[in-house]
């Protein structure tokens, strides 16, 4: 602080205009590059700014422009004073007061009404001169006061170089690019930061409370375009020069220090003339819980026009350090001037209050020298906005130290700094240290009181960088997606995207994983939503046109064999879906469609279709090529015809009995013609048996699941898959259709499907064993045979339908077999070979299965007409064992004499033999008188066992003549 006898301060009114112009204007007007420009053109210069953010803006310009060897930067906690220096850049409160340049320029002079910082912007316009010319820059509204102050200055009036104009209310979402949203609080601008990240990708933030160091990278990361928006405090209205398009404000009170209040119409301008750079015209608006401004208000901001500057704040720059007292009589003094205001108390005198109470501090200040350096070190400013008695006692400390020390010990400032050197934490804590270390970095950046003040200063700087550092990447990852922002930027700039795939299909572009490749399908990241995924799937797509297209044409010119048909009807290709078979007219041939394509080029799509449907067609010929080939055959007509139309319809297979009537009609060279076809003519299916194979059968599985008509249809991975699975049997499920089991080749009993050809072929196994013959060339009965007409299950019967005895009786039953439990033959004793050539109806069988009775139930009774012969009990704890023998149900029996019967009388058919499976039988014998019932009698009884012996006997003496002649 300088003496009341410094020239500068003693400056008269009479004087204070000399080789002064006053250049006033809205913002844009190029004030702040008229000021520089000038300067350069004199030997030396100085310019004053309001911060240090700006300071170091204009620094780095000038140092760029002429040298960094000609210029110096001075602020409160920065100092870069070279040798040589001509030049120098300072912040209003540092602007050096004993230094003489031929230029010197003041900024932003519509401050000296802050009541905060004004006094100091109204001394520097009072009584800061340079030798040749000084520039005094602001707004308009300070002409008048300017005029009265500074008798006789040339004012120049600048117009605003662009327009400026109201765009009304708008939501965040939706604000335009390079906006800038101002709030007045931290947590406002937290709060919509974090809006801005969810809807558009990330946002740049500015406020006061941040270190230069951070809102530098801040705005740089908004300037160079990694994003498109600015969040800010009232800061951005200070001189910053940002290509800001649009300015919105989200709110209209602030707290000025003293109160909360509306922002008047000069403070909106200062911010809102933000918008529009140079000749780019710009808009501002509102947006957030904010009304739409009214119409006087907007034809205020847009033509310029407030109300004048009345006041500026002035505090007594003329003080006595004689002592205590005077200090504190100087700084209450009020001016004398007309359009000056005493400012309202300081933070520093404040301080000087309260440290001054303490009986100690008072004994120290004992001279002139120790008053004035009491004030200095009650100026340290307070960047931790703490209270002002924890303050005061910070300064205290610093002030006993200079005085009992000469200079603040080392070791106690390195303990104080060493609160600071810590990057861990989140944004607030961050700012809280960075606000700490700005306070010592201050106090380093007095020469005289640290024993080496240029040491100190590089520690502090270096410490205040690294938080810097750490607290714009905090702000970087809560409030911006980079790998968005990044992908933005090089979609506007229309250049090529570095772009890699790997093995899974994981797309990156710029390094960034984006999303997944699946065949010509793109995921994008499923974590990312809104402007971020839309900004990655225009990332993706324009990184991937190449890529789809050489997929096209690789699949186009694919083998066959590349491309697989999935069990569930999807189209595979190099591992990933392409495409799904779909419904069409013709069940037999459904259509291609392509599985989100929307990447691919409408020829591209077009040849892939067309490659498609080439494929398909082989594979159609391949598994069901015997069923396109019968529902086209030329040579069938009448019943045949119509036999294979009801087969191509039921993909394959129907019921003997229900084409029952064609059947009896069909000529022999019909029936030729259709085993031509492939089909055969099964006991109780026609079938075509190719289509039993797993790969026939699995396609069907899919063309009977593409034809479903039902409200409630059946999804296909939940339809089962016997053939793929081998299955000869299985147990069905009551949500699937009977149908169902029916098209892929099964045919289903009680709730069991059991496969077509495996139930043929139990029938000629089971037709085999009923009709052998004792005769010379077979004399040992088949494996199963019991008796004439009957027969036992045996292991071979279970593996062809794949199943076990239960399954296997329920089976017989269904197909019109009746069961009968009865004794088990006794074990013989002599050599088996012996008693089959005596008796080989009583042969053991070579393999029987010995099933557990089934109990009768009134839905069976006993059809035999014969009496279960009752088996001795050998050992009473046990059972006797038994055995279930099985004939063709009678009812079933008449059933076929009356078919016989109605063949004999057809006409022109072959009434002498009967095609049961696909294989002829004997001509029937001519049925005998029935005998009636034999008299019942009590099978408890001893003539029951006898009557069963002699039965017995007596079919044995039948087959005597037989056996003699072999």
């Amino acid at each position: 602080m300088q003496n009341a006898n410094d020239e500068f301060i003693l400056l008269p009114a009479s004087a204070r205009a000399r080789n002064v112009t006053a250049i006033l204007g809205p913002t844009n007007t190029g004030k702040t590059h008229l000021a520089i420009e000038r300067m350069l053109g004199h030997k030396s210069g100085m310019i004053g700014l309001p911060l240090r953010l700006l300071a170091r803006e204009v620094y780095t310009r000038i140092a760029a422009r002429i040298g960094e060897d000609k210029v110096a930067l001075i602020t409160g906690e920065e100092k870069i004073k070279p040798r040589h220096a001509k030049y120098f850049v300072c912040t209003i409160e540092a602007m050096p007061l004993d230094l003489e340049v031929e230029f010197l320029a003041i900024d932003e002079i519509q401050l000296a009404s802050d009541f905060d910082r004004g006094h100091v912007f109204t001394d520097r316009i009072l009584f800061r001169r340079a030798t040749r010319e000084t520039l005094i820059l602001g707004a308009a509204t300070m002409r008048p006061l300017i005029e009265m102050l500074l008798p006789g200055v040339n004012i120049l009036a600048r117009p605003r170089l662009s327009k400026l104009s109201y765009s009304g209310q708008t939501k965040i979402s939706r604000l335009p690019r390079r906006s800038a949203i101002v709030a007045f609080s931290a947590s406002e601008v937290y709060t919509i930061a974090e809006l801005i990240r969810r809807q558009r990708g990330g946002a740049a933030v500015v406020l006061g409370a941040l270190s230069p160091r951070t809102r530098n990278a801040q705005v740089a990361m908004y300037q160079e375009g990694e994003v498109d928006y600015l969040v800010a405090t009232d800061a951005i209205g200070m001189g910053l020069n940002l290509d800001i398009d649009h300015v919105a404000f989200a709110a209209n009170r602030k707290f000025d220090g003293h109160q909360f209040r509306i922002l008047n119409p000069a403070e909106m301008a200062q911010i809102a003339g933000r918008a529009g750079r140079h000749l780019h015209d710009g808009t501002f608006g509102v947006t957030g819980n904010v009304e739409p401004f009214d119409t006087e208000l907007i034809e205020r901001l847009e033509g310029h026009n407030f109300d004048p500057v009345k006041i500026l704040q002035w505090r007594n720059p003329r003080l006595d350090f004689s002592s205590l007292t005077s200090l504190k009589d100087g700084l209450a003094q009020s001016p004398r001037e007309q359009g000056l205001s005493r400012a309202p108390t300081a933070s520093d005198e404040m301080v000087l209050d309260l440290a001054s109470r303490d009986p100690e501090i008072t004994a120290l200040v004992d001279s002139p020298e120790r008053v004035s350096l009491f004030w200095d070190t009650c100026q340290l400013p307070d960047y931790r906005k703490i209270a002002p008695a924890h303050h005061a006692d910070i300064v205290t400390n610093l002030f006993r130290h200079l005085v009992e020390d000469g200079r603040i010990p080392d070791e106690w400032f390195a303990r104080q700094i060493a609160y600071a050197d810590r990057t861990d934490g989140d944004i607030d804590t961050l700012s809280n240290r960075i606000s700490h270390i700005r306070t010592w970095t201050f106090v380093a950046n007095r020469p005289d009181w640290l024993t080496d003040p240029e040491e100190w200063q590089d520690r502090t700087r270096a410490i205040e960088d690294r938080l810097s550092d750490a607290l714009h990447e905090r702000l970087t990852q809560r409030f911006v997606d980079r790998r968005t922002s990044i992908l933005m930027r090089r979609l506007r700039d229309n250049s090529d995207l570095d772009m890699s795939i790997s093995d899974k299909g994981e797309v990156s572009v710029e390094g960034h994983f984006v999303g997944t490749l699946k065949g010509f399908v793109f995921s994008p990241d499923p974590g990312a939503g809104g402007q971020e995924g839309k900004a990655l799937r225009a990332a993706a797509l324009k990184a991937l046109t190449t890529e789809i297209a050489d997929r096209a044409k690789s699949l186009t010119e694919a083998a066959d064999k590349d491309i697989i048909l999935s069990d569930d009807g999807k189209i595979v290709w190099a591992g990933d879906e392409i495409a799904e078979l779909a419904a069409s007219e013709n069940s037999l041939k459904p259509r291609i469609q392509l599985t989100h394509a929307e990447q691919l080029q409408a020829s591209d799509r077009e040849a892939i279709v067309a490659r498609l449907d080439i494929w398909l067609t082989t594979i159609l010929a391949e598994r069901t090529g015997s069923l396109t080939a019968l529902s086209l055959a030329k040579d069938l007509s009448g019943i045949a015809r119509g036999i294979a139309f009801r087969l191509a319809e039921n993909y394959g297979s129907v019921s003997r009995k229900a084409i029952a009537e064609e059947m009896r009609n069909l000529a022999k060279e019909d029936r030729a013609a259709l085993r031509a076809c492939g089909v055969r003519f099964g006991a109780h299916t026609i079938y075509v048996p190719a289509l039993l194979k797993p790969a026939g059968a699995n396609l069907i599985r899919i063309f009977w699941h593409l034809k479903q008509d039902s409200s409630e249809p059946v999804e296909l991975p939940s339809l089962p898959q016997p053939a793929s699975q081998g299955l000869m049997s299985l147990a069905t499920d009551a949500a699937v259709p009977e149908n169902y089991y029916q098209a892929i080749g099964y045919h289903v009993f009680a709730g069991r499907a059991v496969r077509i050809d495996m139930l043929e072929r139990l029938a000629d196994e089971i037709r085999e064993i009923l009709s052998w013959r004792s005769s010379e060339e077979t004399t040992t009965a088949p494996d199963g045979w019991h008796a004439r007409g009957k027969f036992v299950s045996t292991p071979r019967m279970m593996s062809l339908i794949g199943a076990g005895a239960e399954e296997l009786s329920s089976l017989l039953r269904c197909i019109g077999f009746h069961g009968e439990t009865i004794p088990a033959p006794p074990k013989p004793e002599s050599n088996p070979e012996e008693i089959a050539d005596a008796n080989p109806a009583a042969a053991p069988q070579s393999e029987t299965t010995a099933e557990s009775p089934v109990p009768k139930t009134p839905a069976e009774p006993d059809q035999s007409g014969e009496s279960n012969v009752a088996a001795e009990d050998s050992e009473p704890s046990e059972p006797a064992p038994t055995i279930t023998v099985w004939r063709v149900a009678r009812t079933n029996r008449r059933k076929a004499d009356n078919k016989n019967t109605n063949r004999a009388r057809d006409p022109g058919k072959d009434n002498t033999k009967r095609e049961i499976g696909n294989r002829p039988r004997k001509a029937q014998k001519p049925t005998r008188n029935k005998k009636p019932d034999p008299v019942r009698i009590d099978p408890d009884s001893p003539f029951a066992a006898l009557a069963g012996l002699k039965q017995d006997l007596k079919r044995n003496q039948g087959k005597k003549p037989a056996q003699k002649k072999g």
